[in-house]
């Protein structure tokens, strides 16, 4: 059977000891040592250099000088991992290779701040083309990214910071002054302030993806700034209270895909930016929230015929909580069943929560779950279901990774299923006739599949949680709205047969609480997670000392730790506590943001 090498760009992080020693199990089997360097090399082309490193530095001389000399480009790809760990990888595999490394994604702050100290030194990673910085301190952003100039290969750049950044408009100055880059995906701060983009120089991007709050008065500026882009994504776009902006026209011939979550933005103000500059497109993707306008069949019809010719996809998205009558008459009164909409096969559906006390709901373009760029999220309402075209078998959304539920009373048998879905958000808890959703659940998404599970609702009973998991058997990341629990009932549901099963035999690895946690509900945490590495979630001042104890001394997997929502003075207390209980022997803390990290 022919095998296919794992692509360049296809970053795989994976530090489980279980991976580990099957690899080594295997080298030993087949007397791996006595392959010829030349194959070994090959073979090393399918495999993350941390499952290199941690699977043939340490077998023998030959193999570290193996690793050491190989002529392989590096990826390297650092998000859960110990202290320690990365201090050896660090050492004798990353400072090393500096120059050979090709992609590099750092998802732990702690890490950029060893690896970059000082700044300059990321001018050494000369192959670096690829480079991708989750979580990473706004105060060492602005430095390390003047240097990112100097280096000729870097063609995408991924930015994620840890905190809020009040003025984002250093980071675009920089970036647009990176004459190579090509794709850029930025996160900055929850807080629209319009950005100076006076000072930027015109870029080289072509894919820009901003996945933070926009504001529509700079839209001119930004646009002038990029004569080469095709591809522009935009989250959040938020509207302006001033009077009229002055738009004028620009041409940019090469732009052809837009993506926009609208947010106070009326029809009219989106208008006008479509017929000033986005007359060449052939793809767009719009997304609102309570804004009956952008359900206007007639009005929509006027604007693609007249400002976008070329348009070939037109994906809506239109989510409401509220004034269903009329969403419903704009909806199912037959105006996207014109000879327009019917040439151009674009077809619509509405789905809306049927529970009395609801008024949550969608209208929803379905083309783009069929065309090759395809939506990979789907909001899914149980309750009523409208098709304007007729299914004459279940539909397969094969595109859909992340799936999020929506709806009080979960109905069985969904006309709708999500084969290949991954990631499982609840957005409220769907009681049926048997107090359960599972059932329902399982007709729609391969629960066994799912390695992300998102508990954003305040309502999903901790008994129901447990069931979940159990179904659950490859979830690795746990976010939870996690409901308070006093002694006597913690009590009673670990005694519980399904708490016993389910603490024995789930994976989950990382864990974040929407809650303020007494000493009681984290030993319920510590109880039900032994497997847990990564660990965020509130906790009660009060108990500060005991609770600390516990999480440091009882989880025994664990090393990040973030405590959010804490005064900067508490940064003191814990180093003080730590080191007075030898809790910790070589650990490394942070105050980030009003969040207290620690590493170790």
């Amino acid at each position: 059977m022919q095998r296919i090498k794992r692509k360049l760009d296809d970053i795989v992080h994976n530090n489980d000891n279980n991976k580990k020693q099957k690899l080594l199990v295997t080298t030993n089997k087949f007397h791996f040592e006595n392959l010829a360097n030349e194959i070994i090399y090959e073979i090393f082309e399918y495999l993350d250099v941390y499952d290199i490193y941690y699977g043939f530095y340490y077998l023998n001389n030959r193999f570290k000088n193996l690793v050491s000399n190989s002529n392989i480009h590096f990826q390297v790809n650092i998000s859960t991992i110990s202290k320690s760990n990365f201090e050896s990888y660090h050492e004798n595999v990353i400072k090393p290779n500096k120059h050979r490394i090709k992609i590099l994604r750092l998802s732990n702050s702690f890490t950029v701040d060893i690896i970059f100290s000082p700044p300059r030194i990321i001018c050494d990673f000369i192959q670096l083309e690829k480079l991708i910085f989750d979580n990473i301190h706004s105060k060492y952003l602005n430095n390390i990214l003047k240097h990112l100039i100097h280096l000729p290969k870097l063609h995408s750049l991924v930015l994620s910071p840890i905190d809020n950044i009040q003025n984002p408009s250093f980071i675009f100055t920089h970036i647009f002054d990176l004459t190579k880059l090509k794709y850029c995906k930025i996160k900055y701060n929850e807080h629209a302030l319009p950005i100076d983009f006076d000072e930027c120089k015109q870029s080289s991007i072509e894919y820009l993806i901003i996945d933070s709050p926009f504001r529509y008065e700079s839209f001119k500026k930004l646009l002038i700034c990029l004569p080469k882009l095709r591809h522009l994504s935009i989250n959040s776009l938020i509207g302006s209270n001033h009077a009229e902006i002055d738009f004028y026209p620009i041409v940019l011939k090469d732009l052809k895909y837009v993506s926009f979550g609208l947010c106070s933005i009326n029809f009219h103000q989106f208008e006008m930016l479509i017929k000033n500059f986005f007359n060449s497109i052939e793809i767009l993707h719009i997304s609102t929230y309570k804004n009956s306008a952008y359900s206007r069949a007639k009005q929509w019809e006027e604007l693609i015929s007249s400002s976008m010719p070329n348009l070939r996809i037109f994906d809506l998205q239109n989510h409401y909580t509220e004034a269903m009558d009329r969403f419903l008459y704009l909806c199912l009164s037959g105006q996207y069943k014109s000879k327009f909409w019917i040439e151009k096969q674009w077809f619509f559906e509405h789905e809306h929560d049927c529970h009395e006390s609801s008024n949550n709901g969608i209208f929803f373009s379905t083309n783009p779950y069929r065309y090759p760029l395809k939506r990979k999220d789907y909001t899914f309402h149980w309750g009523f279901h409208d098709y304007n075209h007729l299914h004459s078998q279940k539909r397969n959304f094969k595109s859909v990774k992340h799936i999020y539920i929506c709806g009080k009373r979960a109905v069985n048998n969904s006309a709708s299923y999500f084969p290949n879905v991954t990631e499982l958000t609840v957005k409220n808890y769907a009681r049926t006739y048997h107090g359960s959703i599972f059932i329902a659940l399982d007709q729609i998404i391969p629960l066994k599949q799912l390695s992300k599970l998102i508990i954003d609702c305040n309502d999903f009973p901790i008994k129901e949680l447990l069931n979940l998991i159990s179904l659950t058997p490859n979830l690795r990341t746990l976010k939870w709205n996690f409901q308070s629990i006093d002694e006597t009932k913690s009590k009673l549901i670990q005694q519980s047969e399904i708490f016993q099963s389910t603490s024995s035999t789930n994976k989950i690895q990382n864990l974040e609480i929407f809650h303020c946690c007494s000493l009681e509900e984290i030993n319920f945490v510590v109880n039900l997670f032994p497997q847990l590495e990564c660990l965020k979630t509130g906790i009660c001042r009060k108990e500060i000392v005991p609770i600390t104890r516990c999480i440091l001394s009882k989880m025994h997997h664990l090393f990040y730790l973030c405590i959010t929502d804490i005064p900067k003075t508490y940064l003191q207390k814990f180093n003080v506590l730590i080191k007075s209980e030898n809790l910790l022997d070589d650990y490394f803390i942070k105050f980030v943001d009003h969040d207290l990290y620690f590493w170790w």
